[in-house]
């Protein structure tokens, strides 16, 4: 068992948790124990795309970490909280509601590189101890701007228009566009975006909310892709809980190649894969300089680095997959 399962996690369920529910899933359909970790980590809040890694795939999890992502949100307007989501509590108002132009207008201040300040309420350290928890003890938390990229951002659906009787899913909104929500106050908006490693969703919906005079908070956090991983391809708790009972979890695994398709492959022959696996250089090689996997046959064999000499950066103790 050595690759991905991609679960499409539930509201309320920690990434942790979802790790034990897989391994939980192992033991259920008899597969032993093996290495089980996630690829990046989801908000009991948030919903969607979170890769699982099993076995080899573990050591890949980092590059995940380190990958694109994209998300549906939807920012409330006019109530601000502690947590910018809708867990915590009011600590700004606001009777200003932008317009559907509004947006439209701000969105691309919005697009490309960026600066924002974390939330308070998240998981990274100051001086040793989670931002979070000191947040939760009442305690002023400062965090620095950190850059990040913006790479798409744009409007989902326009959600309620104050007073309208309009469309309250994004599934009623489809072709629903009348055009006083271009003009009238909007409640809420839902929009997409595909970002880099370290946006926090919830600061970039307080800023949008900001530059549109108002205050806002995120009602509704969505992950849609991780990497080259998406929707399409995840699969909920209950499938995974009856593929374990039925012990065929085997199926509904990815390779672990199915993480590495933005990779060339580099074929190996059996001596070259030997020296690979015990960490030996190559000679230089006719392949494209920088990160390649060598692959032996269909067995992924390393990570390595292409220059004047092949270098492994992360092998893969498989003889098969």
């Amino acid at each position: 068992m050595h690759g991905w399962l991609i679960l499409d996690k539930p509201i309320g369920l920690g990434s942790t948790q979802a790790v034990s529910a897989v391994k939980r899933a192992l033991r259920i359909g008899g597969y032993g124990k093996a290495k089980v970790g996630h690829g990046g980590t989801l908000d009991p809040l948030a919903s969607g795309v979170l890769p699982i890694a099993l076995g080899e795939a573990t050591k890949l999890s980092g590059r995940m970490l380190d990958a694109d992502k994209a998300y549906d949100f939807t920012i409330s307007f006019g109530t601000q909280t502690d947590t910018l989501d809708a867990e915590g509590k009011v600590v700004a108002e606001s009777y200003v509601r932008p317009t559907l132009m509004q947006v439209e207008a701000v969105l691309p201040r919005f697009t490309g590189p960026i600066s924002q300040i974390p939330p308070a309420f998240s998981a990274l350290k100051v001086d040793g101890k989670r931002a979070y928890d000191l947040a939760r003890a009442g305690e002023d938390v400062e965090l620095a701007s950190r850059d990040v990229t913006i790479h798409e951002l744009s409007i989902r659906h326009p959600g309620l228009v104050r007073g309208s009787t309009g469309p309250q899913t994004p599934e009623q909104a489809v072709g629903w566009m009348p055009e006083q929500v271009r003009h009238d106050g909007l409640e809420e908006i839902t929009l997409s975006a595909r970002v880099s490693k370290g946006t926090y969703i919830r600061s970039l919906a307080r800023d949008i909310a900001h530059a549109l005079g108002t205050v806002g908070h995120v009602t509704m956090l969505r992950r849609t892709k991780a990497g080259p991983f998406a929707l399409e391809s995840a699969i909920s708790l209950d499938i995974l809980d009856q593929a374990a009972k039925d012990a065929r979890l085997q199926e509904l695994l990815l390779p672990l190649t199915a993480g590495l398709d933005d990779i060339p492959v580099l074929a190996v022959s059996p001596e070259q894969a030997q020296a690979l696996r015990q960490g030996r250089r190559l000679p230089g090689h006719a392949a494209p300089p920088g990160l390649n996997l060598a692959m032996l046959g269909d067995i992924p064999v390393a990570l390595v680095e292409v220059g004047t000499e092949i270098s492994v950066v992360r092998g893969f103790n498989l003889m098969s997959e």
